[in-house]
């Protein structure tokens, strides 16, 4: 029966003590990396739609390149008359305007030759007034030899009715017949010589005569000679790559310097035959500088797209007909010019410089190829012809002051 019947203290031992701890029912605490992995997931699966959705929509309507440059017009200055360099205006970083002296050579001989072409000019004009006085004269002279033809013809007329009458000898007749013949020849004579000197003076004056023009040609060349001793800029801009020096004898044709007009600068861009798909000229395009960085932003424009490859145009073209060929995609210049050139007096660029451009390629109604050919000069410039305008008027003063009231 005990065996049956716990005793007291197996029921104190079965029992449980109150200073015994319960068990712990709580849940356990969630792991905080595996919260922040979930998250980082999300986030990186939003960011990928997002992306996607810009893609789509914006993104795959731009193209850049980090592979362009700044380029532009390189105004050399060269002489176009041998001379010896007496003084030099202008140096490496000047700012010049069109105009301005920027190498002056020794003008002595070109002077001297200026001054033998403008006394032959005036010595021309002269002898040419003498072509129209001897007109004249030769005029007057034929009016007389007229006169003495009608004498003598009167003379001979008068004697040949005499002589039928016996009043005077067939002698005196034959004197008679002898001058109106010597008249006659003389009246041919002269009419011979005005119509040479007519000829030499025809529908011309003073001034249009061709030994006048010959000499005036010859009075400008000496005077585009002496002119061009002073080497002007023919543009606004910087000058670079100054060579010259004083006391060099220099040669036409020789490279003294060079003007910049960093104003009118525009960029070379070189992108991949592949990107080219959409791109069309007139596309707007965002333009960032090395030097500045994403603090200032370019606006421009496209151009035109290159013809050929950067490989097509290089003094040796890559020759692919190998059995050992790698194809490598080509790269196409295409030229961007800015938008307001006013943004380039701000932030000025320089030759050379580098760029990442973005073109939007959203407008494709524009060309692929120039349609139109050029109404007006890519780059000019209009100095040298001041330089013939003064020559004209130097010619026309000599012409007047030598003419005295003539034609």
């Amino acid at each position: 029966m005990s065996s049956q019947n716990p005793t007291a203290a197996e029921s104190t031992a079965a029992a449980p003590s109150p200073n015994t701890a319960a068990p712990n029912t709580t849940a356990p605490k969630k792991n905080p990396r595996g919260l922040l992995l979930r998250l980082l997931g999300i986030v990186v699966v939003l960011a990928v739609i997002g992306w996607a959705l810009w893609y789509f929509l914006d993104g795959r309507w731009y193209e850049g390149t980090d592979d362009a440059y700044v380029n532009g017009n390189v105004v050399q200055i060269t002489p176009q008359v041998p001379g010896t360099v007496v003084s030099i205006g202008a140096d490496d970083g000047d700012l010049v305007h069109a105009g301005d002296v920027l190498v002056q050579l020794d003008p002595s001989d070109a002077d001297v030759a200026l001054a033998e072409a403008k006394a032959n000019l005036a010595n021309t004009v002269r002898k040419v007034r003498g072509l129209y006085s001897s007109v004249n004269g030769a005029q007057a002279d034929v009016a007389a030899r007229k006169t003495a033809v009608d004498k003598a013809r009167a003379d001979y007329n008068r004697r040949v009715a005499l002589a039928k009458s016996g009043a005077i000898s067939a002698e005196e007749l034959s004197h008679a017949s002898d001058a109106l013949t010597s008249a006659e020849s003389a009246l041919i004579a002269a009419q011979q010589q005005y119509q040479t000197s007519k000829v030499l003076v025809d529908d011309t004056v003073v001034a249009s005569h061709p030994d006048v023009q010959a000499a005036s040609a010859r009075l400008r060349a000496a005077f585009l000679n002496d002119v061009r001793a002073t080497l002007i800029a023919p543009v606004d801009g910087y000058v670079a790559k100054r060579s010259v020096q004083v006391g060099q004898r220099v040669q036409p044709g020789a490279a003294l310097m060079a003007v910049v007009p960093l104003h009118g600068v525009w960029v070379d861009a070189n992108f991949k035959e592949t990107q080219l798909t959409h791109m069309r000229i007139g596309q707007p395009v965002t333009i960032e500088s090395d030097v500045y960085g994403t603090a200032v932003e370019y606006k421009g424009k496209v151009q035109s797209l290159g013809v050929g490859t950067g490989s097509a145009f290089s003094l040796l073209p890559a020759q692919n007909a190998t059995g050992n060929w790698i194809k490598i995609v080509q790269r196409i210049p295409v030229r961007i010019v800015f938008d307001d050139p006013t943004q380039l007096d701000k932030h000025p660029l320089r030759l050379g410089m580098s760029l990442t451009v973005d073109v939007s390629l959203h407008d494709q109604s524009g060309p692929t190829l120039a349609r139109q050919s050029p109404t007006q000069p890519a780059f000019s410039t209009d100095v040298y012809k001041q330089q013939l305008a003064k020559a004209d008027a130097a010619i026309t003063q000599i012409v007047h002051a030598n003419m005295a009231g003539g034609r």
